[in-house]
Formats: structure tokens, C-alpha cells, sequence
């Protein structure tokens, strides 16, 4: 396995682990990460994976009172994963979980939809037609809990961000941004060109897992009705 490590501040290492966000680079991220779940470093107080790098956060003081010779606490976690990234088993990929998302594009939930139309040179129902017949990799979860990033979105309907996000935007609404689709999982600002919303919610505290979908996942979009969404959303609540 190719991979570089760097030092991120005084207290994290990146494991780099491929330039471009591929499959193969996402399996190597995913591997990892499991492996590091399952047998944490001493002294390592998180790790966080990404498109293609994994950055793990250490302790410095408890790996520096591990240490029984003159390397740093950064050295000491790097001969670690090294030594974890050279003996690694490379494991296949778990067969993927598929989970299919309602949406209701357009109107009151979709107010960007003729607006990505437009900018492609499409009509609104080819959007939707588009964007519902992709299959979505869920690289990894962040910038609001249960967030999905997601690989694979069609370059026929990508759409610059908008130049001023909005202030609030709903749970459940999905998004474009360049050339990667998402659904908000919370209430939050953001500048996403809006083009539909799910009664889905993919992030509830009360449940284990909290997160409706994980990295290695896949998403297919199913385009539902406003009567579908409304019958659907009081069933989630």
C-alpha cells in the first residue's frame, strides 16, 4: 500500500493514502480506519478519515512516557503506522449497503431546481431524472452530523455553490455543490443549490447508530410525490 505521513501541528499524523478520490483510495481509507477501530494505538485519542487521507490525533505526553529512547512522540506514531500500513491486511470491500432515499424535488423543497436546469441547459424533469438514476458512494460523513459526501453525481447537472448561502437551510434537503450531491441531515447554513427534500431523517440522537447511512455506503435517490412526502413524514415522526 502507498502512502505518505505528514505532521499536522504537535499532536496528529496524515496518512495520506491516494491523490485523487477514487474507490480504491476510499477501500485504503476504509481499511484503516476499521483496523485502527478495532486495535487503537496507545496514546491516540481520535482518528478522523476523509476522501483520501486518514488524520489520527494523539496524546504527546502519554506517548512521550511510552518511549523508551530519544524519538520524538510524532516518530513514535509514525513507526507505528508504518508498521501497521506495511503488515496490514488487505482485506476485500464489504459488499455495500444500498439505501434508497425519497425525494421530493422541486416547489417549496426544491427552489433551486430550474436554477441547476438552467445552468445545464436542461429542463427541470431531466434534472430530476439525472439525478435519480445515479448510484452514490458514501465517502465519509462530516461537516454536520451524518452528512453525506457523495461520489458519482452526473457532470450533466453540476452547479457552481451559490454566491450567498442562505442562513438556514431544512433537514432533509438535498443539494448540489460543483459536482457532488448531499443531503443535510440537520437545520444549518449552507450554499448548496437546493433541489428537492427528503422526509427522511438521516441523523436522530436517539437511535443506534444515530446516522442513517455510513461511509462504503450506497444511495439511490427515489423521486416520490408531495402527498407521498407528507404520508411518509408523519410516519417518521
Amino acid at each position: 500500500m502507498k502512502y505518505e505521513l505528514s505532521p499536522l501541528g504537535d499532536s496528529a499524523v496524515i496518512v495520506q493514502l491516494g491523490s485523487d478520490i477514487t474507490e480504491k483510495s476510499h477501500h485504503a481509507v476504509r481499511n484503516l480506519s476499521i483496523y485502527l477501530e478495532e486495535n487503537p494505538i496507545d496514546g491516540m485519542l481520535d482518528f478522523v478519515p476523509a476522501f483520501t487521507t486518514v488524520t489520527v490525533y494523539y496524546d504527546p505526553i502519554k506517548v512521550w512516557t511510552r518511549t523508551e529512547n530519544d524519538a520524538s512522540p510524532y516518530e513514535v506514531i509514525c513507526a507505528k503506522l508504518g508498521y501497521i500500513l506495511e503488515n496490514m491486511k488487505r482485506s476485500k470491500p464489504k459488499e455495500a449497503k444500498t439505501v434508497e432515499i425519497p425525494v421530493c424535488y422541486g416547489g417549496e423543497f426544491g427552489p433551486d431546481l430550474e436554477e441547476v436546469a438552467a445552468h445545464n441547459q436542461l429542463t427541470p424533469d431531466e434534472v430530476i431524472d439525472i439525478h435519480s438514476k445515479g448510484e452514490y458512494l458514501v465517502y465519509m460523513l462530516g461537516f454536520a452530523p451524518g452528512f453525506p459526501y457523495l461520489g458519482g453525481m452526473s457532470e450533466q447537472i453540476a452547479t457552481p455553490r451559490k454566491e450567498t448561502p442562505r442562513q438556514k437551510i431544512p433537514a432533509g434537503s438535498v443539494g448540489i455543490a460543483g459536482s457532488q450531491t448531499g443531503v443535510y441531515p440537520i437545520e444549518t447554513p449552507g450554499g448548496w443549490q437546493l433541489i428537492g427534500q427528503t422526509p427522511f431523517a438521516l441523523f436522530d440522537i436517539d437511535q443506534d447508530p444515530p446516522t442513517l447511512v455510513e461511509a462504503g455506503d450506497k444511495i439511490r435517490f427515489k423521486p416520490i410525490s408531495l402527498s407521498e412526502f407528507e404520508s411518509m413524514k408523519e410516519g417518521q415522526e
